[in-house]
């Protein structure tokens, strides 16, 4: 049975967050709820401005605040435009969710999946758009936060990274090196009141990315997960809400799998 719960109202209210990678998929629905828990958000997205706007205006419609902005994490100015945009806006800001990655097809039987095919440009496109975008944004909203004494970084990752069931070896290897980025982040800034986390999810019922994914496959996982369920992208959206909000104050440096238990790293 699936026991999915919806965002908790006012869990974040007047916080300010910005979700990269946000006019679609798991980005929108992080958003989405994130604003049906009370917050501001920036949606960000590179090229679908439409499926942007629609985002901002289902959140508008369901009586949050939210405004769509155009850039490429892979572009430090840029990100430090947006960022000045969320703080002329809204005076602050409080969270900030990487979640933006290149453009991916997870198909087993790609170049990409065995060491003796991938090439170094596989690795690179995924290094510069998911690590560089990563710390772009982070150096670009960190002045606010510092000067705020307040903050949370929440990086998004796969499982794959604990239990490479398929190896994507280019995508695997960028969203591992997250896992160092994180802690070296959490280290570095928790002096000042900036907390940094990465949460890691399996594959998600249902998302752009696992629309081609049979009912048997989930059926499946399901069935080799503790909690006898696969995770939804609301379920995964709420460990965001969770991570953004101040009951998870006391946690840092943690990279934590959202997967129903499916791995324990």
């Amino acid at each position: 049975m699936n026991q999915t719960q919806t965002a908790i109202p006012h869990l974040l209210t007047d916080k300010v967050a910005i979700v990269t990678g946000a006019s679609r998929g798991l980005g929108a629905q992080i958003a989405q709820q994130m604003a049906t828990a009370g917050a501001m958000v920036c949606v960000n997205y590179l090229d679908s401005k439409d499926a942007a706007e629609q985002v901002v205006a289902d959140i508008e419609q369901a009586g949050g605040q939210a405004f769509a902005y155009q850039g490429d994490v892979t572009d430090l100015a840029q990100m430090q435009a947006m960022a000045a945009e969320v703080i002329k806006r809204y005076g602050r800001i409080d969270v900030l969710v990487n979640n933006a990655l290149p453009s991916y097809q997870f198909d087993p039987s790609a170049d990409y999946t065995s060491i003796e095919t991938v090439k170094w440009t596989h690795f690179s496109q995924q290094i510069d758009g998911i690590v560089q975008g990563a710390v772009n944004t982070t150096q670009a909203v960190l002045p606010q936060m510092k000067a705020q004494q307040v903050g949370k970084i929440i990086n998004i990752s796969t499982n794959l990274v604990y239990n490479p069931v398929v190896t994507y070896y280019d995508y695997t290897t960028a969203k591992s090196a997250l896992i160092g980025l994180t802690r070296n982040l959490a280290s570095e800034l928790g002096q000042y009141g900036i907390r940094v986390n990465l949460l890691a999810g399996g594959l998600l019922k249902t998302t752009d990315a696992s629309s081609l994914t049979t009912e048997e496959v989930f059926d499946y996982i399901a069935t080799t997960t503790p909690l006898r369920q696969a995770t939804s992208v609301a379920d995964f959206a709420n460990s965001v809400l969770l991570m953004s909000s101040d009951l998870s104050s006391a946690i840092t440096g943690q990279s934590i799998a959202v997967d129903g238990g499916l791995t324990m790293p």
